[in-house]
């Protein structure tokens, strides 16, 4: 306990998924929260379920003027900013790329990469006087390999690993971190809505993942394994980890195969070393 005590951290999309978790997780490890996010009721209902270590400021992760402020009020209300995790997110445009629309494509790349870049720019105004602190941003596997997700998604989550490596490079010199995470098939309501048509069915789509999506057997991802892995990367124990994607996937990204057979596969039994021209076997 008490990895980030004293730390204060602000969390877009904290109301709900990976945020929420990470929120609830961080507090109870010493951390003052402030929870953006769109979703009010929700985010609300977060941040009062943590306690006095809490608050909650409505903020569209897509306007400056709002990421700006929320940032402001955590430095406001707690003293300083020493975690900004950019995790707000949605699927966004769905559809063949000649026939996405140019308003959907803006406003999918206004809340998965505008929102990444604006969380950068004002936590680093922050953090480089301070001379320390840690910027987080969610990506995906999608961001990693093709055909895993919608043709905008995947470009601006590919777009937030090259952004974490340029401004790591840039803020390293103030003791400032940055690094990507990078979620594979999780449990959330973003999934449930996607897989089942029902955000509500979260319970439900847990067991779906578990059955048919992870390589893992048995164990599907779950929001509160990514809120570990920021957790440790907000911690000094991550001190030396900088400008890199962390993967959480179930080794998904590997060319593990989701639901696998234990012992089939191409290497699940052994077969002669084989050498040129069709011949098998030492010589």
């Amino acid at each position: 306990m008490g990895r980030v005590e004293g730390r204060v951290a602000v969390i877009t999309g904290g109301a709900s998924g990976f945020g929420a978790a990470t929120a609830r997780l961080m507090a109870a490890e010493g951390a003052k929260v402030l929870v953006a996010d769109v979703q009010d009721e929700l985010g609300r209902a977060v941040a009062e379920s943590i306690g006095p270590s809490a608050v909650f400021r409505h903020t569209d992760v897509s306007s400056e003027d709002d990421v700006a402020a929320a940032v402001d009020a955590a430095v406001s209300q707690f003293g300083r900013l020493d975690v900004m995790f950019n995790n707000a997110g949605i699927v966004g445009a769905v559809g063949p790329i000649d026939q996405i629309p140019l308003s959907e494509y803006e406003f999918t790349m206004g809340v998965l990469l505008r929102s990444v870049f604006l969380g950068m720019k004002h936590a680093a105004r922050v953090m480089k006087q301070q001379e320390s602190g840690v910027i987080l941003s969610t990506s995906s596997i999608a961001g990693v390999m093709g055909g895993l997700g919608p043709h905008v998604y995947t470009a601006a989550k590919s777009a937030i690993i090259g952004l974490t490596r340029n401004v790591a490079a840039e803020l390293g010199p103030w003791g400032v971190r940055v690094v990507a995470i990078v979620p594979g098939n999780h449990a959330t309501a973003m999934t449930a809505d996607v897989a089942l048509g029902d955000h509500t069915a979260v319970d439900q789509v847990v067991e779906t993942f578990r059955d048919r999506k992870t390589p893992l057997r048995g164990r599907a991802g779950l929001a509160d394994d990514i809120a570990h892995a920021a957790l440790w990367l907000s911690s000094d124990h991550a001190g030396f980890v900088s400008g890199t994607a962390i993967v959480v996937d179930g080794g998904l990204t590997t060319g593990s195969k989701e639901a696998a057979e234990r012992g089939q596969g191409t290497f699940a039994a052994p077969r002669p070393l084989i050498l040129q021209g069709g011949q098998r076997g030492l010589r």
